[in-house]
């Protein structure tokens, strides 16, 4: 029993050890591949504009990525960046007030108030908080009706809407707008969640879905929204509230279930089921994988020895995927299910995951295992 016991040992020190040598970034490395990235996306704004409005949820997930590399860049372009287009829409989110996309804007809103502390930063979305939260949120979430005006009735909105009301608490101290994204984060996964595969459905039309294989529509990128969202959530959430074990427990049944489902190439491709028909590398939903699972390892969630090799394998594809000039390819356009991409394709939302999970990687690159 001892004699194995340290032959188990030694096997685990060796295959650690390996992973430790194979995947070997420097926090300095890992920081100009970021800014390689992040300067690109800031150059082609300024020379092309944007392709959606400044509000955008597009335009707003890559402002998350921006306001996560602005803590470790020790320069300030990219807060400033940031600081200018806030002024620019004058701290107004979206038109559609209670549409989760048109007020994603708002977790940068709040990140910059936290920062520079102006009233006028979080005042109008604060208004639009306490609208939401006075909602009664009784409606069904089946796909009709426009129901996503009102409700949270699509996994992707798990991640544009629970962190800004969140992070709207941890300023302001009122416990309301945690509670309340508490609250309608649970009743989206009562109705989205699949328990048998531990996965979100992206909405109610899938529910019957299946894939040319068989099995059902499970979308990357869709998924990667909802733990990017939870991981945000919890970042929010104080260490003694009463539903964070709740949140963790579904945190980590997400994480080991998607850590199973990466492919050989270090990504998951579009559809989570279905590698067949979706050969090819996708680097969004990559992006938020691997963001949520450094953050798990480095906040002691889920154990480094089990997970980093995959967060290690999903940077690395990340990192191969960013061309010359900083543009970071195999980014799935716009849509609601798996879809097929290429190297040419990038969005501004792929750029926005791929800076948070930057963020998290530098920080785990420092741990001593």
């Amino acid at each position: 029993m001892r004699k194995n016991t340290a032959l188990l040992l030694i096997a685990s020190v060796i295959f650690f050890g390996s992973v430790k040598a194979q995947y070997t970034y420097s926090a300095n490395s890992v920081k100009q591949v970021m800014k390689k990235v992040a300067d690109w996306q800031l150059n082609t704004w300024a020379e092309k504009g944007m392709k959606a409005a400044k509000w955008d949820w597009t335009n707003a997930t890559a402002y998350a990525g921006f306001m996560a590399f602005d803590k470790i860049a020790n320069d300030s372009t990219y807060c400033k960046a940031m600081y200018a287009i806030g002024e620019a829409l004058q701290w107004n989110t979206g038109p559609r007030r209670m549409m989760a996309d048109d007020y994603c804007i708002a977790q940068t809103y709040i990140q910059l108030y936290a920062k520079y502390h102006e009233p006028l930063m979080i005042e109008k979305f604060k208004l639009q908080a306490d609208s939401i939260c006075s909602m009664p949120h009784t409606e069904s979430l089946e796909w009709k009706n426009d129901v996503r005006l009102r409700e949270w009735a699509w996994c992707d909105a798990l991640f544009m809407a629970p962190p800004a009301l969140a992070y709207l608490t941890t300023v302001t101290k009122n416990p309301k707008y945690l509670d309340t994204a508490c609250s309608l984060w649970w009743k989206t996964t009562d109705y989205l969640f699949d328990k048998e595969e531990d996965l979100y459905f992206r909405d109610s039309k899938y529910f019957d879905m299946r894939e040319a294989n068989g099995k059902k529509v499970f979308w990357s990128r869709g998924n990667g929204w909802v733990m990017a969202g939870l991981v945000r959530l919890l970042e929010a959430m104080p260490p003694k509230h009463t539903q964070r074990e709740k949140f963790i427990r579904l945190y980590r049944e997400m994480a080991e279930r998607i850590a199973g489902l990466q492919h050989q190439d270090g990504t998951w491709h579009s559809a989570l089921l279905d590698s067949v028909s979706y050969p090819l590398k996708e680097t969004s939903g990559t992006g938020f994988y691997c963001y949520a699972l450094a953050w798990g390892i480095n906040h002691h969630i889920i154990p480094y020895k089990k997970y980093a090799k995959v967060v290690w394998k999903a940077w690395d594809a990340l990192t191969n995927c960013v061309h010359s000039n900083g543009q970071l390819g195999f980014v799935q356009k716009i849509g609601e299910k798996p879809g097929v991409t290429d190297d040419s394709n990038t969005e501004t939302f792929g750029v926005g995951a791929f800076l948070l999970a930057g963020s998290e990687i530098i920080t785990l690159s420092s741990l001593k295992q």
